[in-house]
């Protein structure tokens, strides 16, 4: 029977603090500037340096405590290299900054790196064009289609410029850090090419946001990519940790350390399947993404919330498209309906 869910910390660590949650692995957490209000980063001892695994997000803030870190951490230990997750600017958004300050390398896998790369310099007419058009499809009113104009530079805001060359890591490579081995497991459905990193010396997996505790991880369809199917690449990567120990410490992105990876694996499973009820009931009459989104999201959204609510909408209605149970048409107004496909 897998074990059940227990939270390993009695605190959390203070902005520019560490704690030790294995030998050799130091838990940093940073502000994020949402109702998600924090990220955790990670340290790896490294020989005579460090790896540090995630950035946070380029803000003042985020780099006073940075400076914090490294007045503590870094005065006979320097950096050799710089480990993301994935490209999201709270992970990815200080790479550049850490890079080019300790003259080292950004470790990603060439997915991440890429999207990162191409979406913080991908700011012109052309985009805001892609992104008119998919929020019009989605069923955005005009003053949702406000909000829109907004998002043109919004990642490029957030990130310090990202390093054009970066060393490309792989899934099941292993990277030795301070004498241990760690293997790399790629997942998809969050981000492209989610990396996880696991040491099956320490126990450990730093999972990302790849495997949350308590919220279920971010999956959407986006508009760079406005026929994806994310939900069942991040379903079939939760079955990429199936294998692991039954004890392993698993260091999540946001909230706290935790065991019982098993248990936690089949909460988002069933999470998912409940949300997949949810929007079938929503398409028995023809619906738009933003119908839908009013049913699986009961709460008020900011409107930074706005856009990862309609994206995870859009990812349910992809994947209920992809089995067959939901059919999509165009409405003469280019907006797409969505509805039922036994419904007719």
């Amino acid at each position: 029977m897998p074990d059940s869910l227990r939270y390993v910390t009695e605190r959390l660590p203070e902005s520019g603090e560490t704690i030790t949650v294995a030998p050799g692995v130091l838990w940093l957490r940073m502000p994020l500037p949402f109702r998600l209000n924090h990220i955790n980063l990670w340290l790896l001892e490294d020989g005579d340096g460090w790896t540090i695994v995630d950035t946070g997000i380029a803000l003042d803030n985020v780099k006073e405590a940075w400076e914090k870190i490294f007045a503590t951490h870094f005065t006979k230990r320097s950096v050799k290299r710089v480990i993301v997750t994935h490209f999201h600017p709270d992970h990815m958004g200080l790479a550049g900054w850490l890079t080019e300050r300790f003259g080292v390398e950004l470790w990603a896998t060439l997915g991440e790196w890429a999207c990162g790369r191409m979406i913080s310099l991908d700011t012109g007419e052309g985009i805001l064009k892609i992104l008119r058009r998919f929020y019009h499809e989605a069923g955005f009113g005009a003053d949702r289609m406000a909000l829109v104009e907004k998002r043109r530079a919004r990642y490029a805001q957030q990130v310090s410029p990202i390093p054009a060359r970066h060393r490309r890591i792989d899934d099941g490579e292993t990277i030795e850090i301070g004498g241990r081995d760690w293997r790399i497991i790629v997942g998809s459905g969050h981000s492209p090419e989610h990396a996880c990193l696991y040491c099956a010396d320490l126990g450990v997996l730093i999972s990302g946001d790849q495997i949350l505790p308590r919220i279920s991880p971010n999956v959407s369809v986006w508009p760079q990519e406005p026929e994806a199917n994310p939900l069942r690449r991040y379903l079939d990567s939760l079955e990429l940790f199936r294998g692991l120990p039954a004890k392993v410490l698993v260091l999540p992105s946001h909230d706290t350390p935790f065991t019982g990876l098993e248990t936690r694996l089949d909460q988002l499973a069933h999470h998912h399947d409940d949300r997949l009820d949810d929007t079938l009931v929503a398409c028995t009459e023809p619906s738009t993404a933003v119908d839908v989104l009013g049913r699986l999201f009961k709460r008020q959204l900011d409107d930074h919330e706005l856009f990862f609510a309609i994206g995870e909408s859009l990812a349910h209605l992809h994947f209920l498209m992809a089995g067959g149970g939901i059919e999509r048409r165009r409405r003469d107004d280019g907006v797409h309906l969505f509805r039922r496909a036994d419904a007719r």
